[in-house]
Protein backbone atom coordinates (compact mmCIF):
# COMPACT_ATOMS: atom_id res chain seq x y z
CA UNK A 1 0.00 0.00 0.00
CA UNK A 2 1.44 3.34 -1.15
CA UNK A 3 2.41 5.49 2.39
CA UNK A 4 -0.14 8.34 3.09
CA UNK A 5 2.02 11.77 1.64
CA UNK A 6 3.25 13.71 4.55
CA UNK A 7 1.39 17.24 5.13
CA UNK A 8 3.69 19.72 3.25
CA UNK A 9 2.89 17.44 -0.03
CA UNK A 10 -1.03 16.79 0.76
CA UNK A 11 -3.59 18.29 -1.68
CA UNK A 12 -7.15 17.89 -0.70
CA UNK A 13 -9.71 18.07 -2.94
CA UNK A 14 -13.56 19.37 -1.90
CA UNK A 15 -15.98 18.44 -4.35
CA UNK A 16 -19.99 19.76 -4.03
CA UNK A 17 -22.34 21.44 -5.58
CA UNK A 18 -23.17 24.17 -2.92
CA UNK A 19 -21.35 23.64 0.61
CA UNK A 20 -18.75 26.13 0.69
CA UNK A 21 -16.41 23.63 2.19
CA UNK A 22 -13.16 25.04 0.66
CA UNK A 23 -13.76 28.77 2.04
CA UNK A 24 -14.82 27.25 5.20
CA UNK A 25 -11.43 25.44 5.28
CA UNK A 26 -9.58 28.66 5.25
CA UNK A 27 -10.95 29.47 8.25
CA UNK A 28 -8.93 26.69 10.31
CA UNK A 29 -5.60 28.03 8.81
CA UNK A 30 -4.24 24.36 8.32
CA UNK A 31 -1.78 25.51 5.89
CA UNK A 32 -2.59 22.23 3.87
CA UNK A 33 -2.93 22.49 0.32
CA UNK A 34 -6.68 22.36 -0.79
CA UNK A 35 -9.24 23.35 -3.92
CA UNK A 36 -12.70 22.87 -4.44
CA UNK A 37 -14.42 21.37 -7.91
CA UNK A 38 -18.74 22.60 -7.87
CA UNK A 39 -19.52 20.06 -10.71
CA UNK A 40 -19.34 16.35 -11.83
CA UNK A 41 -16.73 17.40 -14.95
CA UNK A 42 -14.46 19.55 -13.35
CA UNK A 43 -14.08 16.74 -9.91
CA UNK A 44 -12.88 14.59 -12.69
CA UNK A 45 -10.48 17.11 -14.58
CA UNK A 46 -8.96 17.93 -11.35
CA UNK A 47 -8.36 14.41 -9.22
CA UNK A 48 -5.49 13.27 -10.65
CA UNK A 49 -4.26 16.26 -8.39
CA UNK A 50 -5.91 15.39 -5.24
CA UNK A 51 -4.64 12.45 -2.28
CA UNK A 52 -7.80 13.45 -0.12
CA UNK A 53 -11.29 13.65 -1.48
CA UNK A 54 -13.78 15.23 0.04
CA UNK A 55 -17.27 14.10 -1.81
CA UNK A 56 -20.94 12.13 -2.12
CA UNK A 57 -22.78 12.89 -4.81
CA UNK A 58 -20.00 13.59 -7.36
CA UNK A 59 -18.79 10.66 -7.05
CA UNK A 60 -18.61 8.43 -9.84
CA UNK A 61 -16.31 4.35 -10.40
CA UNK A 62 -14.76 6.58 -13.54
CA UNK A 63 -12.84 8.87 -10.85
CA UNK A 64 -10.84 5.75 -10.04
CA UNK A 65 -9.23 5.19 -13.55
CA UNK A 66 -7.72 9.22 -13.44
CA UNK A 67 -7.43 9.38 -9.54
CA UNK A 68 -3.28 8.13 -9.79
CA UNK A 69 -2.77 9.64 -6.12
CA UNK A 70 -5.88 9.34 -4.27
CA UNK A 71 -5.07 7.55 -0.69
CA UNK A 72 -8.11 8.71 0.77
CA UNK A 73 -11.96 9.83 0.72
CA UNK A 74 -14.12 11.50 3.26
CA UNK A 75 -17.56 11.34 2.52
CA UNK A 76 -19.41 14.20 2.92
CA UNK A 77 -22.45 12.05 4.06
CA UNK A 78 -23.09 9.41 6.18
CA UNK A 79 -24.21 6.82 3.46
CA UNK A 80 -21.51 5.27 1.22
CA UNK A 81 -23.64 3.06 -0.58
CA UNK A 82 -22.17 4.62 -4.00
CA UNK A 83 -18.56 4.11 -3.21
CA UNK A 84 -17.26 0.51 -4.87
CA UNK A 85 -15.33 -0.72 -1.34
CA UNK A 86 -13.72 -3.85 -2.55
CA UNK A 87 -12.20 -1.60 -5.34
CA UNK A 88 -11.12 0.87 -3.31
CA UNK A 89 -9.28 -1.85 -1.13
CA UNK A 90 -8.13 -3.38 -3.85
CA UNK A 91 -6.01 0.45 -4.89
CA UNK A 92 -4.97 0.73 -0.97
CA UNK A 93 -7.54 3.78 -1.00
CA UNK A 94 -9.34 4.72 2.33
CA UNK A 95 -12.89 5.35 2.74
CA UNK A 96 -14.43 7.19 6.02
CA UNK A 97 -17.95 8.37 6.25
CA UNK A 98 -19.92 11.03 7.88
CA UNK A 99 -21.30 9.74 10.04
CA UNK A 100 -22.34 11.74 13.38
CA UNK A 101 -21.40 15.32 11.43
CA UNK A 102 -25.16 15.92 11.76
CA UNK A 103 -26.64 13.96 14.39
CA UNK A 104 -28.39 17.18 15.67
CA UNK A 105 -29.46 18.25 12.79
CA UNK A 106 -31.33 14.94 11.48
CA UNK A 107 -32.75 14.26 15.02
CA UNK A 108 -33.79 17.49 15.53
CA UNK A 109 -35.60 17.40 11.86
CA UNK A 110 -36.97 14.22 12.79
CA UNK A 111 -38.74 15.70 15.86
CA UNK A 112 -39.90 18.60 13.58
CA UNK A 113 -41.82 16.40 11.09
CA UNK A 114 -43.09 14.87 14.05
CA UNK A 115 -44.36 18.08 15.91
CA UNK A 116 -45.72 19.45 12.63
CA UNK A 117 -48.03 16.55 11.82
CA UNK A 118 -49.06 16.42 15.38
CA UNK A 119 -49.90 20.09 15.32
CA UNK A 120 -50.80 20.38 11.33
CA UNK A 121 -49.09 23.34 10.89
CA UNK A 122 -48.99 22.11 7.60
CA UNK A 123 -52.71 22.83 7.48
CA UNK A 124 -52.22 25.80 8.45
CA UNK A 125 -50.09 27.04 6.39
CA UNK A 126 -52.33 25.93 3.53
CA UNK A 127 -54.81 28.31 5.26
CA UNK A 128 -52.53 31.01 5.47
CA UNK A 129 -52.17 31.53 1.82
CA UNK A 130 -55.86 31.41 1.30
CA UNK A 131 -57.09 33.75 4.36
CA UNK A 132 -58.70 31.18 5.86
CA UNK A 133 -59.61 31.29 9.45
CA UNK A 134 -60.08 27.92 10.73
CA UNK A 135 -63.37 27.79 13.53
CA UNK A 136 -63.03 25.50 16.61
CA UNK A 137 -64.09 21.81 14.88
CA UNK A 138 -65.99 19.15 17.19
CA UNK A 139 -64.89 16.51 15.32
CA UNK A 140 -61.93 15.00 17.60
CA UNK A 141 -59.88 13.32 15.45
CA UNK A 142 -59.15 16.11 13.28
CA UNK A 143 -58.09 18.05 15.49
CA UNK A 144 -54.53 18.98 16.10
CA UNK A 145 -52.74 16.17 18.84
CA UNK A 146 -50.70 16.09 21.84
CA UNK A 147 -47.60 13.83 21.81
CA UNK A 148 -47.39 13.05 25.77
CA UNK A 149 -48.15 8.80 26.35
CA UNK A 150 -47.85 8.37 22.51
CA UNK A 151 -45.76 5.29 20.96
CA UNK A 152 -42.79 6.35 19.05
CA UNK A 153 -41.16 3.58 17.28
CA UNK A 154 -37.64 3.97 15.85
CA UNK A 155 -36.11 1.86 13.44
CA UNK A 156 -32.10 2.28 13.50
CA UNK A 157 -30.65 3.18 16.68
CA UNK A 158 -27.35 4.59 16.07
CA UNK A 159 -26.21 8.41 16.58
CA UNK A 160 -29.22 9.77 14.93
CA UNK A 161 -31.75 7.65 16.78
CA UNK A 162 -30.83 7.42 19.79
CA UNK A 163 -30.93 11.18 20.34
CA UNK A 164 -34.05 11.33 18.68
CA UNK A 165 -35.29 8.95 21.00
CA UNK A 166 -34.10 11.35 24.15
CA UNK A 167 -36.38 13.69 22.45
CA UNK A 168 -39.23 11.83 22.00
CA UNK A 169 -39.06 11.42 26.19
CA UNK A 170 -38.87 14.77 26.78
CA UNK A 171 -42.38 14.98 25.37
CA UNK A 172 -43.30 12.13 27.49
CA UNK A 173 -43.96 9.28 24.72
CA UNK A 174 -42.92 5.98 25.02
CA UNK A 175 -40.31 5.00 23.01
CA UNK A 176 -40.14 1.28 21.49
CA UNK A 177 -36.86 0.47 18.61
CA UNK A 178 -35.34 -2.67 16.83
CA UNK A 179 -31.52 -2.39 16.68
CA UNK A 180 -29.47 -5.31 15.32
CA UNK A 181 -27.70 -5.86 18.49
CA UNK A 182 -29.77 -5.41 21.52
CA UNK A 183 -26.91 -6.04 24.07
CA UNK A 184 -25.01 -2.95 23.08
CA UNK A 185 -27.76 -0.34 23.76
CA UNK A 186 -27.74 2.36 26.54
CA UNK A 187 -30.07 4.68 26.31
CA UNK A 188 -33.50 6.61 27.10
CA UNK A 189 -35.58 4.02 24.49
CA UNK A 190 -38.59 2.38 27.29
CA UNK A 191 -37.58 -1.19 25.06
CA UNK A 192 -35.10 -2.19 22.29
CA UNK A 193 -35.99 -5.11 20.35
CA UNK A 194 -34.10 -7.20 17.67
CA UNK A 195 -35.31 -6.70 13.95
CA UNK A 196 -37.00 -10.31 13.80
CA UNK A 197 -39.48 -8.05 15.64
CA UNK A 198 -40.28 -5.15 13.78
CA UNK A 199 -44.03 -6.13 13.35
CA UNK A 200 -44.67 -5.86 16.52
CA UNK A 201 -43.02 -1.99 16.27
CA UNK A 202 -45.09 -1.20 13.32
CA UNK A 203 -48.36 -2.66 15.17
CA UNK A 204 -47.81 -0.54 18.63
CA UNK A 205 -46.40 2.57 17.36
CA UNK A 206 -48.36 5.91 16.61
CA UNK A 207 -45.16 7.25 15.13
CA UNK A 208 -42.64 5.20 13.17
CA UNK A 209 -39.63 6.52 12.54
CA UNK A 210 -36.63 5.54 10.08
CA UNK A 211 -33.36 6.29 10.95
CA UNK A 212 -31.24 3.47 9.30
CA UNK A 213 -28.76 3.17 7.10
CA UNK A 214 -29.93 1.43 4.01
CA UNK A 215 -28.46 -2.43 3.84
CA UNK A 216 -29.97 -5.22 2.45
CA UNK A 217 -31.70 -5.62 5.03
CA UNK A 218 -33.73 -2.15 5.66
CA UNK A 219 -34.48 -2.06 1.46
CA UNK A 220 -38.08 -1.73 1.36
CA UNK A 221 -38.42 -2.30 5.29
CA UNK A 222 -41.89 -0.02 5.12
CA UNK A 223 -43.77 -2.08 2.58
CA UNK A 224 -46.96 -3.04 2.14
CA UNK A 225 -47.55 -5.80 5.32
CA UNK A 226 -45.81 -2.48 7.52
CA UNK A 227 -48.64 0.09 6.62
CA UNK A 228 -51.46 -2.74 6.72
CA UNK A 229 -49.75 -3.30 10.38
CA UNK A 230 -49.66 0.23 11.43
CA UNK A 231 -52.64 1.80 12.83
CA UNK A 232 -54.63 3.86 10.42
CA UNK A 233 -53.87 6.91 13.08
CA UNK A 234 -50.18 6.34 12.76
CA UNK A 235 -47.39 8.27 10.89
CA UNK A 236 -44.56 7.59 9.16
CA UNK A 237 -41.08 9.72 9.29
CA UNK A 238 -38.51 8.96 7.11
CA UNK A 239 -35.49 10.63 7.63
CA UNK A 240 -33.51 7.90 5.95
CA UNK A 241 -33.03 6.77 2.66
CA UNK A 242 -35.99 6.77 0.53
CA UNK A 243 -35.29 2.88 -0.89
CA UNK A 244 -36.43 2.30 2.98
CA UNK A 245 -40.21 3.04 2.12
CA UNK A 246 -41.59 0.55 -0.69
CA UNK A 247 -42.96 4.00 -2.49
CA UNK A 248 -46.19 2.45 -3.93
CA UNK A 249 -46.99 1.08 -0.83
CA UNK A 250 -46.47 4.70 0.31
CA UNK A 251 -49.07 6.07 -2.15
CA UNK A 252 -51.54 3.36 -1.55
CA UNK A 253 -51.34 3.81 2.18
CA UNK A 254 -51.60 7.82 1.98
CA UNK A 255 -54.16 7.97 -0.18
CA UNK A 256 -56.09 5.48 1.11
CA UNK A 257 -56.13 6.54 4.50
CA UNK A 258 -54.02 3.49 5.85
CA UNK A 259 -51.98 5.41 7.70
CA UNK A 260 -52.66 9.04 8.93
CA UNK A 261 -49.52 10.70 7.21
CA UNK A 262 -46.19 10.91 6.94
CA UNK A 263 -43.02 13.17 6.90
CA UNK A 264 -40.36 12.65 4.26
CA UNK A 265 -36.95 13.91 3.87
CA UNK A 266 -35.68 11.58 1.17
CA UNK A 267 -37.41 9.20 -2.16
CA UNK A 268 -36.45 6.78 -4.06
CA UNK A 269 -35.60 9.24 -7.03
CA UNK A 270 -33.61 11.83 -5.24
CA UNK A 271 -35.35 14.97 -6.29
CA UNK A 272 -38.69 14.14 -6.19
CA UNK A 273 -39.77 13.81 -9.84
CA UNK A 274 -42.33 16.13 -10.69
CA UNK A 275 -45.18 13.77 -11.76
CA UNK A 276 -44.67 11.84 -8.19
CA UNK A 277 -48.22 11.64 -6.86
CA UNK A 278 -46.50 12.43 -3.07
CA UNK A 279 -46.45 16.29 -3.95
CA UNK A 280 -50.12 16.86 -3.63
CA UNK A 281 -51.22 14.49 -0.72
CA UNK A 282 -52.48 16.61 2.00
CA UNK A 283 -51.67 14.39 4.40
CA UNK A 284 -47.72 14.33 3.77
CA UNK A 285 -44.82 16.94 4.14
CA UNK A 286 -41.96 16.67 2.43
CA UNK A 287 -38.63 18.42 2.88
CA UNK A 288 -35.87 18.26 0.02
CA UNK A 289 -33.37 15.78 1.70
CA UNK A 290 -32.38 18.76 3.94
CA UNK A 291 -32.26 17.00 7.67
CA UNK A 292 -29.08 17.30 8.42
CA UNK A 293 -28.17 20.54 5.92
CA UNK A 294 -27.87 22.75 9.13
CA UNK A 295 -25.39 25.64 9.30
CA UNK A 296 -22.84 23.93 11.28
CA UNK A 297 -22.76 21.36 8.77
CA UNK A 298 -19.53 22.32 6.88
CA UNK A 299 -17.87 23.06 10.56
CA UNK A 300 -18.60 19.65 11.73
CA UNK A 301 -18.00 18.09 8.59
CA UNK A 302 -14.20 19.13 8.50
CA UNK A 303 -13.93 18.45 12.28
CA UNK A 304 -14.12 15.18 11.23
CA UNK A 305 -11.67 15.39 7.97
CA UNK A 306 -9.26 16.94 10.10
CA UNK A 307 -9.30 14.37 12.89
CA UNK A 308 -9.20 11.48 9.85
CA UNK A 309 -6.17 13.49 8.24
CA UNK A 310 -3.95 13.89 11.41
CA UNK A 311 -4.66 9.80 12.33
CA UNK A 312 -3.31 9.29 8.26
CA UNK A 313 -0.21 11.60 8.64
CA UNK A 314 0.72 9.49 11.97
CA UNK A 315 0.59 6.47 10.74
CA UNK A 316 -2.68 5.03 12.23
CA UNK A 317 -4.71 2.34 10.57
CA UNK A 318 -8.31 3.69 12.95
CA UNK A 319 -10.04 6.43 11.11
CA UNK A 320 -13.17 8.07 12.70
CA UNK A 321 -16.78 6.51 11.01
CA UNK A 322 -13.72 3.99 9.24
CA UNK A 323 -15.71 2.34 6.28
CA UNK A 324 -12.12 0.90 4.22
Amino acid sequence: MTAFPNRNDLTIQFAHVAYPLEEEFAKRDTGLANFQTWSREDTLARIPDAHVLVISGFWDNALLDVASNLRFIQSIGAGYDQFPLDDLKARGIRLASAQGVNKNGVSEHAMSLVLALARKLHDARDNQRKHFWRQMISDIPAREDELGGKTMGIIGMGQIGSRVARLAKAFDMRVIATKRDTSTYEGPADEVMPPSEVGRLFAESDWVVLNCPLTDETRGIVNAAAFDAMKPSAYLINVARGACVDETALIDALTNGKIAGAGLDHFLDDPLPPDSPIWDLDNAIITPHTGGETQQYEANLLNTLLENVGRLDSGRDDLVNQIV
